[in-house]
């Protein structure tokens, strides 16, 4: 019984470690992907009314942005405009 307590604690924290690593990868991981989005919308922020960056600049990033622009897309299929609902089931245009 005496050695049978210590693994047991043992066995215990490195399976709260373990959960909390997992934690920590995945707010890194929804972390990341929403950094990503940001900077799509900083970048391409023109069509939804920002201020968008030097044209010269977007172009230029645009090829490395394909993953960003399929998230992008995404999100924009995914969600819905509530708000634009509600205006037209009460009739304001």
């Amino acid at each position: 019984m005496k050695f049978l307590i210590p693994d047991f604690f043992r066995q215990l924290f490195k399976g709260v470690a373990a959960v909390h690593r997992n934690n920590a990868v995945a707010l890194t991981v929804f972390e990341v992907e929403e950094l990503e989005n940001i900077f799509a919308l900083l970048l391409l922020g023109s069509f939804v009314g920002f201020p968008s960056p030097p044209t010269f600049l977007a172009v230029e990033l645009l090829p490395f942005m394909e993953k960003e622009l399929r998230i992008l897309n995404k999100r924009a299929k995914d969600s819905s405009d509530m708000f634009a609902e509600m205006c037209g089931t009460i009739g304001i245009d």
